[in-house]
């Protein structure tokens, strides 16, 4: 197998700043990009992807949906604002490895509290940086995203056919189960009063965490709605015992094809009847619960930019997106589910960029969901409207089943 390095890409800092130490980054069909080590030194092993958001690099490298990759930022300085403690969005870095052109030498913004390079030696993160991100990523839209390495300090001393048969013996994302992984282990509850609700809860709704964004419950709490947030191994015992009114699961990292026990949850839930919200790997969950299959895309949809069509009202929403699957489901018009006892579903969203499924509607039970990221943590929020969608069905659900109640009581 052919190893081929790329041009160097040259830092008008470097002559200013300490140098650091040699890195390469080695993808597994053998291109290889040699650079600077950014962050701590090692070695990283992952998927590589890249991610087109120009903003919001740190709610990049703390989404969950991010574990085991290796994120390429193709905007091509970061860092310029630092780091800081409310942005995160979980308990840690995610990111396998992270993959920049031009770090900045020091942030520059009134809330920045570190830099991006200490924060990442401190959270233990191999980067690469003085790479051309524009080669590496046009490598991944024409061949598909694949396995990789960083390789850094002392690893990268090793000779390349080497690193290659490490990056070659390190795990594919397709079969890879890692909700459970980057999940909590205690249920908690987030608090309409907290983000700046006034007065009782409209609803309560529990949430499965497999792998969720802090702002998502923050959203739905500002609406007024008290979520408690589950570990990706609850039950439907566990759903029952917070009373929900509804039931949401969020996004998450892995392969669809592994979630058999969410999916059995989820069609529990539906054949209560219970509405149901999903966002990314629970739009995939959902898909696979009404019977259809799922597949993983040549290079996936990540970043703050994405166009995508509500085939409801015609508008098209710019939207967060990262997902490397997307459900296999038909696109013209309203179908009966493979799994016939939920009734009729459609596609409600779509990618304008490739016809990727974006969203799922059910017709005859209260449920559906999306393919990206309507908390907009970094991102447009042109999507927010689907928690008040969410809200709006869990009221019209709660008001039926009142009527049908005062119906059998008069019978």
């Amino acid at each position: 197998m052919p190893i081929v390095e790329s041009n160097k890409v040259t830092d008008s800092n470097a002559a200013t700043t300490p140098t650091p130490s040699a890195a390469v980054l080695v993808l597994e069909d053998g291109r290889m990009f040699r650079g600077r080590s950014y962050g701590a030194q090692g070695t990283a092993l992952g998927e590589a992807v890249f991610a087109t958001g120009m903003t919001g690099y740190q709610e990049t490298i703390t989404d969950p949906s991010y574990a085991r990759q290796l994120v390429v930022q193709t905007a091509p300085h970061i860092g310029n604002t630092g780091v800081n403690s409310e942005d995160a969005e979980s308990r840690k870095i995610w990111v396998a490895g992270y993959i920049v052109r031009d770090a900045a030498r020091r942030p520059s913004n009134w809330r920045s509290e570190r830099s991006l390079d200490a924060e990442l030696v401190e959270q233990g993160i191999v980067g690469i940086r003085g790479v051309d991100t524009r080669a590496i990523t046009r490598h991944l839209r024409e061949h598909k995203t694949m396995r990789a390495g960083i390789f850094s300090g002392e690893a990268a001393q090793a000779s390349d056919k080497e690193l290659l048969e490490t990056v070659l013996a390190s795990a594919p994302m397709e079969g890879a189960a890692l909700a459970e992984e980057v999940s909590i282990d205690e249920a908690y509850v987030v608090e309409p009063k907290d983000h700046g609700w006034d007065g009782e809860p409209r609803f309560s709704i529990a949430a499965v965490d497999l792998g969720i964004k802090a702002m998502t419950p923050v959203r739905f709490a500002e609406r007024g709605v008290r979520v408690h947030v589950l570990p990706a191994t609850a039950t439907l015992e566990d759903v029952n015992a917070v009373s929900p009114d509804g039931f949401f699961m969020s996004n998450g990292p892995g392969d669809p094809a592994t979630a058999d026990h969410q999916v059995t949850l989820l069609r529990s839930v539906l054949d209560e009847k219970l509405p149901y919200f999903g966002i990314c790997f629970g739009n995939q969950i959902l898909g696979r619960a009404l019977g259809f299959g799922t597949y993983k895309l040549r290079y996936g949809h990540r970043g703050i930019n994405q166009p995508v069509m509500d085939r409801r009202t015609g508008k098209v929403e710019i939207t967060s997106q990262n997902h490397g699957f997307a459900v296999d489901a038909p696109m013209n018009g309203a179908t009966v589910a493979p799994e016939e006892r939920y009734g009729r579903v459609e596609v409600s969203h779509v990618s304008l960029n490739d016809d990727v499924v974006e969203g799922l509607a059910c017709l005859d039970i209260p449920a559906f969901s999306v393919q990206y990221h309507p908390e907009a943590a970094a991102g447009p929020h042109d999507a927010a409207y689907l928690f008040d969608r969410f809200i709006d069905l869990m009221a019209d659900t709660k008001a039926a089943n009142s009527t049908d109640t005062k119906t059998e009581d008069q019978k």
